[in-house]
């Protein structure tokens, strides 16, 4: 049908020090450090079609503090290995018109009406935006052993929180809401005249 087939198409601290120098002694020298990345190869590891419509996104920030508690000495003292993440990310979501059911299209030529049943809105990415996340401050006291995935892992319950955020906020809604008056747009320019777009509920 034409109308689907056009619905799939759309889719500080630092630590500073100094020294007097005496007369004539000369300025000590800075070390220089070159970046060197190393190519690697890339291997793609699975392609697939897909027909989304992104039709919203929030930006959604907060503040990670993250702490690995570990107990030592028989329980007698806690010591922390904390972080601090400042996490910014994206949260785009729209509408899958590949989950259209096999009658969500309903239209008559001859008379310009169309009905047509999108399916629920859903959350297609939640990516932290790298330039505006970083770790404000990173501490392990004294008797603490330092935590190699304590990073990653304040980067994860950023991305599952921030999601979280965006979907309270009514992402979902809105990115249903600008899908139908999309695809509305779009049937309407294919001749129909009365079109009426839905949201199938979740």
């Amino acid at each position: 049908m034409l109308i689907a087939s056009s619905l799939t198409v759309a889719s500080s601290a630092a630590l500073c020090t100094h020294r007097v120098l005496s007369p004539g002694e000369p300025e000590p020298e800075t070390p220089s450090t070159v970046e060197v990345l190393r190519p690697t190869a890339s291997v793609v590891t699975a392609l697939r079609d897909l027909a989304r419509l992104e039709s919203a996104e929030a930006h959604v920030e907060r503040v990670v503090d993250l702490r690995d508690r570990q107990s030592l000495l028989f329980g007698a003292v806690d010591a922390d290995d904390a972080i601090l993440l400042v996490a910014a990310a994206d949260v785009v979501a729209g509408v899958d018109l590949a989950q259209l059911d096999d009658d969500a299209v309903d239209a008559d030529p001859a008379t310009g009406r169309a009905r047509i049943t999108l399916p629920p809105a859903e959350v297609f990415s939640a990516r932290l935006d790298n330039e505006r996340t970083y770790v404000h401050t990173r501490t392990t006291d004294l008797l603490a052993t330092r935590s190699q995935t304590l990073e990653t892992r304040a980067r994860r319950e950023a991305e599952r929180t921030l999601e979280s955020a965006a979907v309270e906020s009514g992402v979902l809604r809105r990115a249903e809401h600008n899908a139908a008056r999309t695809i509305e747009s779009l049937v309407r320019s294919l001749g129909y005249t009365d079109v009426e777009v839905r949201v199938r509920s979740r």
